[in-house]
């Protein structure tokens, strides 16, 4: 179920019915302000909303007056095991502050660091992690992790309900798909609070990418989940296209373009890889959304460029443009790529006008034989 309580991160709406906000953290030192500035920079740049930074230290928590003032995003301070830097980061003007209350120091220190964000409107992030599970919930951790991440979870959010303090999400993140799925289905089921999905340390690009769409995916698909970080060992930029990624897979968020290919196969006639690999490259440039199928052949390539709003479908020597629904040209192979773009760029200029898309009532193949006797531009 989606959360019914809304938070602030900034200027940034979370939870009760907003658009799934993407979120990644700064891989810097963050006292280094230059690098970490630079890096915010990029991040806004890729579409990122929100960033966060990790303050282990007072340098890094007497660096973030500067990284708050210069920064495109809102920022959260990223804090364990200590209190004090937590004052400090909310002294600074950060937009929101991450911690574990349980690591914090106690009771008595999430108290200090609740009536300071009372006092300065400043949400927080609280939740568990399947690596750092408080003692006492290690027994339970060993039948049924999925329900101690919750348990440790529900324990936070009862101090701070305590504290009469409701402005906060909340994660569960564990390193174990299906074990994060589990803990978050159970956690939505209890609190009302948005919830920040995650997968936590989910690896490489490659193996990171898929286990966050798996995890994130099952959630969001059902309406579970407001905020989202894919953590890879990677440049955050690609976290940021991930996360943009798998929100546009589930028609949650656009930005950029939706890229539509057929896989090879032995009826591919113009090396579809290499020819969507090259549009793929092309497209990263535009930040307009819309929808390009790159097709190889004559069996599926008319209906699906049919369905976009530009496609090409190559061939041996010749390769066709569409444009919503309908054959717009035949050219040679070797320019097919160049005159799909300038039609693109054409459409972009002319204010992005989407006539009614046309179906196409006649077999794909026929409507591909009628194409070629297109004279060849």
């Amino acid at each position: 179920m989606a959360s019914e309580r809304q938070i602030r991160v900034g200027g940034v709406t979370i939870g009760g019915g907003a658009p799934v906000v993407v979120q990644s953290m700064t891989l810097t030192k963050t006292h280094d302000v230059e690098a970490t500035t630079g890096q915010i920079a990029a991040l806004a740049s890729a579409g990122c909303e929100i960033v966060r930074v990790a303050v282990p230290k007072l340098e890094d928590a007497e660096a973030l007056p500067r990284i708050v003032r210069l920064s495109p995003l809102p920022v959260i301070a990223d804090i364990h095991f200590n209190a004090s830097l937590a004052l400090k980061a909310i002294e600074a003007g950060v937009a929101a502050v991450r911690i574990n209350p349980g690591n914090i120091g106690g009771p008595d220190k999430v108290a200090l660091v609740v009536r300071a964000a009372k006092k300065a409107g400043v949400p927080m992030r609280i939740g568990a992690n399947s690596g750092s599970l408080p003692k006492h919930l290690y027994e339970l951790a060993q039948q049924d992790q999925a329900e101690a991440l919750v348990e440790a979870a529900l324990e936070e959010v009862r101090l701070l309900e305590s504290l009469d303090f409701h402005d906060f999400k909340i994660s569960v993140k564990s390193s174990h798909v299906p074990t994060m799925i589990r803990a978050y289905r159970r956690l939505a089921e209890r609190v009302s609070y948005p919830l920040h999905l995650g997968v936590t340390e989910a690896g490489t690009p490659f193996s990171g990418s898929i286990k966050s769409a798996v995890g994130m995916g099952a959630l969001l698909v059902d309406g579970i989940g407001d905020t989202i970080r894919v953590s890879l060992t990677a440049d955050p930029v690609e976290e940021v296209k991930t996360a943009f990624e798998i929100l546009k897979a589930l028609g949650l968020r656009e930005r950029g373009p939706v890229m539509i290919a057929c896989p090879s196969c032995g009826r591919d006639n113009v090396g579809v890889q290499t020819l969507a690999e090259k549009v793929e490259a092309r497209l990263a440039g535009y930040p307009q959304h819309f929808e390009v199928a790159v097709l190889g052949c004559a069996v599926n390539g008319p209906g699906e460029a049919g369905d976009a709003d530009f496609g090409i479908a190559g061939g041996r020597d010749v390769g066709f443009v569409y444009a919503h629904g309908r054959v717009l040209k035949k050219v040679s192979s070797d320019i097919l790529i160049d005159e799909l773009f300038f039609e693109i760029d054409k459409w972009i200029t002319a204010g992005m006008q989407r006539p009614k898309r046309l179906k196409m009532a006649k077999p794909a193949a026929l409507a591909m034989a009628e194409a070629s006797l297109i004279p060849l531009e």
